[in-house]
């Protein structure tokens, strides 16, 4: 039982941090009008499925529409 509480203790944070950068980049998402590629169906799927690394992507990659 020990095992499984330390496991939850470091996957906690990463969850949460997961969780937030994904609410973060869905709201970034929603208030731009032009998005790389143009295709914003795409980039939700990306931040949803991609877990962890989807968000990234996102903030790197998709927010070059409005420059």
């Amino acid at each position: 039982m020990k095992f499984y509480s330390a496991l939850l203790l470091v996957l906690l944070p990463i969850i949460i941090l997961q969780l937030v950068m994904q609410i973060a980049a869905l709201i970034d998402l929603s208030k731009r009008k032009k998005v790389t590629g143009g295709n914003k169906l795409i980039w939700i799927l990306v931040i949803i499925l991609g877990e962890l690394l989807g968000p990234i992507v996102y903030f790197v990659l998709g927010r070059r529409g409005d420059e």
